[in-house]
């Protein structure tokens, strides 16, 4: 506010620069949403390395679990950070077990997996007797297997609990704020008793040694095993289409790709009309649609020749401006040491994902994820036959990309249109770098422009949009994103009395004009040789 000056002298008053600088939003934070064998259930969790996606969301060998492969691929071939989201299928139950308290033993607390699934079945719990009086202890251990031997993978000491309400060592409020295993809750009829000890005197199950110790008998008779926890019937697509709920509620941050490789798998053998598989991607279509994503979708397993992915595509409505798709599916090694190093057959969205963030930041998102520096990783070869150019003169004009396995550069992408690129649709969105270019400026501005919203509707605020807007799209220039050797050939800000009429801003509208030339890929390279006769000298 203006300075009142009370005394003859200097005054300094600090005068704002207008300055709001508008940095890039990510450009390929990627989302798969799909079955998987433990984790949050119907909640985006953020992973940024495959080790944390297997510490939350259980091992990767599990069949019923496309994306559980996807991830693994996407991280090879170059992500960096992943949004898991997990579905189950109809009548999934997390394991549960009841403690007894009270001189007239009865349920007192029932201890349950932290969420749904058979995973559960693997935990056991202990009670023991708390430091002081009307305090216990809750010890919690998880079984599983690693490399074949049976062992104590995970546990936890929950100490000095009460059941006191508003106590601050109360055992639902301690266990539900520090456990990664279980969740507590008073049962029925439980009248705030604490649970008696589980194990006899003489053992002590809050004992490192106690805890880890499974071939001792008397070690196990402290625990009591979790039961009935239940994976649900298998996923479909209705529970794959809810999975896209999470998503839309993880603002600062953003999704850029998204993959649903389990959709691919919902009509079976049927590779003519598939309804299920095109009602996931028509709700991934509109999500992409309305959250500025772009969506890497997986054609079936039956889809094995060019022929049949052009007969599929033309089956199913699903040609979209926000939507790519890849043909053929691809062979990995299977990292399940007890199959021998057995293939096993991979929808190719996780693995074109890692590519394109690779790409993305190695050389920015208006550079085509195609070309003879795309390697695929961990690829041991494309499913059927090696595609050669007449495939790929089958497959391009109808906007499906070939994955080629090339003599000296392996496997690589070899396409970069989107579904609206086919030929005879002459889009202006037929390359996925444009549309994905226009997508992060689109997402960067609502993110950097939110400061606008409810400031005075005129010159200084317009003149303060063109200078912090100028600014972003002249750094895009200066790293090459735009066609142009100029700002006035590359892109184009305005926003004035022109664009936001008098009107405009009776009705609290101010218009921002926006355009950029984009880069569009080579994709036919034509070399014209010359036969030149000698000239005299």
């Amino acid at each position: 506010m203006p300075i009142q000056p009370t005394y003859p002298g200097l005054y300094v008053e600090e005068v704002s620069s207008g300055v709001h600088p508008i940095s890039g939003v990510s450009t390929s934070d990627t989302a798969f949403i799909d079955y998987f064998p433990q984790g949050p259930v119907e909640e985006a969790v953020r992973v940024s390395s495959f080790d944390g996606f297997l510490r939350e969301f259980g091992p990767l060998l599990d069949v019923g679990s496309p994306a559980g492969y996807a991830v693994m691929q996407y991280f090879v071939n170059g992500g960096q950070v992943a949004w898991i989201v997990r579905v189950l299928g109809a009548n999934a139950a997390a394991s549960s077990v009841p403690l007894n308290g009270g001189s007239a033993p009865s349920a007192t607390l029932t201890v349950s997996a932290r969420s749904e699934g058979a995973w559960g079945d693997a935990l056991q719990v202990a009670v023991a007797d708390g430091s002081t009086p009307g305090t216990f202890t809750l010890v919690v251990r998880r079984i599983g297997q690693v490399r074949g031997r049976v062992q104590v993978v995970a546990s936890e000491v929950h100490s000095n609990l009460t059941m006191g309400v508003g106590d601050p060592h109360n055992v639902i409020d301690v266990v539900d704020a520090g456990s990664e295993l279980i969740a507590v809750a008073e049962a029925p009829g439980g009248l705030l008793q604490p649970p008696s000890r589980t194990a006899p005197n003489g053992i002590d199950v809050t004992s490192p040694s106690v805890i880890n110790d499974l071939s001792s008998a008397t070690a196990a008779l402290g625990f009591l095993p979790l039961a009935g926890g239940d994976n649900g019937s298998v996923v479909q697509g209705g529970d794959l289409i809810r999975g896209l709920e999470p998503l839309k509620h993880i603002e600062p941050a953003v999704v850029n790709l998204l993959c649903i490789p389990a959709a691919a798998e919902l009509d079976g053998a049927n590779i003519e009309s598939t309804p299920q598989l095109t009602a996931v991607a028509g709700a991934a279509t509109a999500f992409c649609e309305r959250f500025r994503c772009f969506y890497l979708l997986d054609m079936p397993g039956g889809v094995d020749t060019p022929t049949k992915a052009l007969k599929w595509l033309d089956a199913n409505t699903l040609r979209h401006r926000n939507v790519a798709v890849a043909y053929p599916r691809l062979r990995i090694t299977d990292p399940d040491p007890l199959r021998n190093g057995k293939l096993r057959t991979i929808a190719n969205s996780g693995t074109l994902a890692g590519l394109t963030a690779r790409m993305d930041t190695e050389s920015g998102v208006w550079y085509a994820p195609a070309g003879t520096t795309t390697q695929l990783r961990s690829i041991v070869a494309p499913v059927g036959r090696r595609l050669n150019d007449d495939d790929s003169a089958v497959l391009n004009p109808f906007g499906i990309n070939a994955i080629r396995t090339l003599a000296l550069y392996g496997t690589v992408a070899w396409g970069t249109r989107t579904l609206e690129g086919a030929d005879a649709q002459a889009s202006e969105w037929k390359y996925i770098p444009i549309r994905r270019t226009a997508l992060f400026i689109e997402e960067t501005l609502v993110q950097g422009l939110r400061w606008v919203v409810f400031k005075p509707n005129d010159e200084p605020l317009w003149s303060q949009i063109l200078l912090n807007l100028g600014a972003f799209m002249l750094s895009m220039f200066l790293r090459g994103a735009f066609q142009g050797l100029s700002r006035q050939q590359a892109y184009l800000v305005k926003c004035d009395e022109e664009t936001t009429t008098q009107n405009d801003r009776d009705r609290g509208i101010v218009n921002i004009l926006v355009g950029f030339a984009p880069l569009k890929p080579a994709e036919f390279v034509y070399i014209q040789l010359q036969q030149l006769t000698k000239l005299a000298e």
